[in-house]
């Protein structure tokens, strides 16, 4: 029976341990290089290891699950309240094992190297396309150095070029080469973002799961990958609506005294499937604007009352809750018995 709770305070080079009895009794402090780390790890009887959910957190609670040790990340949010006084390795790791401690604590499930890879990938994608609209942008700005304004957005890469070519406009041919060097460099990362779209494409569909979701009106491969990279196991959700809570397309509350105040949407949770989430919802509302959804439909009634914005977050929630109903009973969208949710 695991009797000895160990906080860890991971970093590159040094490691800190704080360990303590299951009720809090102080047994030992320890700071460790890594390989002195895994040398603990293999000669420590079975033990309740706490770490943050940081860097390497995901790496280290692996092997220490292969050493047969019980493994709990705290997200870094959760352990700040209990750092006494002066912040410090040491301090943190208490704190780490304190906060552990409390009954009501909430723990964030290790991801799997699966999990990572599919991670990786889909970040390294978002860094290419960041890197892209800030050559687009600093190609903009030298045209309007030069009094011509193009509007935002990579959908006006060909007016782009048209003015660069364009010999009626007086640029500089120095500026005009760089243009062109700008263009070339824009045209790369294009060829790179749809190469690795692709590959997540691809991804998604021998993924059983990844199809699945992709059945929801407004989920494509990006949403049902970052949903497979990103969020834990939908059995640690007690319902939907902890899902959609989790991923956080919902007001923030300023209640006090019994009365309710809700503000803006939340800016906690998981910001990538939230945003997906929601870019995926207003492409549902616009296709509803072209085309409009049944009479007397749950998104009928939204789109009558309310703007699109506000209709497309609460449809992204909507979305979360019906890909949690979706994962857990291992069963595809049913449309019509959806409709006339309100």
């Amino acid at each position: 029976m695991k009797d000895t709770m160990i906080g860890v305070d991971l970093a590159k080079n040094v490691i800190v341990l704080h360990g303590t009895s299951l009720t809090g009794e102080m047994r030992f402090r320890k700071k460790l290089s890594r390989g002195q780390f895994i040398q603990f790890m293999q000669r420590q009887p079975a033990a309740v290891f706490v770490l943050e959910a940081c860097g390497s957190a995901h790496y280290w609670s692996r092997e220490l699950m292969a050493y047969g040790h019980e493994v709990k990340l705290i997200a870094p949010q959760y352990v700040r309240p209990f750092v006494k006084r002066q912040k410090n390795d040491a301090a943190d790791a208490e704190a780490i094992a304190i906060a552990a401690r409390q009954p009501e604590m909430r723990f964030v499930e290790p991801k799997t190297p699966d999990q990572q890879a599919k991670a990786v990938l889909f970040r390294a994608r978002e860094r290419v396309v960041r890197q892209r609209t800030e050559l687009v942008n600093a190609l903009r700005a030298v045209l309007y150095e030069f009094g011509q304004t193009v509007p935002q957005g990579i959908v006006h890469i060909k007016r782009l070029e048209a003015v660069i070519t364009d010999d009626a406009i007086d640029l500089p041919d120095l500026v005009r080469e760089e243009c062109r060097d700008l263009l070339a460099q824009i045209d790369a990362k294009t060829n790179r973002i749809e190469a690795k779209t692709k590959q997540l494409a691809e991804l998604s569909r021998t993924n059983v799961t990844a199809r699945r979701l992709q059945t929801v009106p407004g989920v494509g491969p990006m949403i049902a990958l970052a949903i497979e990279a990103f969020a834990p196991a939908m059995g640690t959700f007690r319902c939907g609506r902890d899902f959609a809570a989790w991923l956080g397309p919902v007001p923030r509350q300023f209640s006090s005294g019994g009365k309710e105040r809700l503000g803006r949407v939340s800016k906690a949770g998981q910001a990538d499937i939230r945003r997906l989430l929601i870019i995926g919802a207003m492409s549902h509302v616009r296709a509803a604007s072209r085309k409009p959804p049944a009479p007397g439909s749950w998104l009928a009634r939204m789109l009558a009352r309310k703007p699109k914005m506000l209709v497309a977050v609460a449809l992204a929630n909507k979305m979360a809750r019906r890909i949690w109903a979706m994962v857990t009973k291992q069963e595809d969208y049913r449309e019509q018995a959806l409709m006339g949710v309100v």
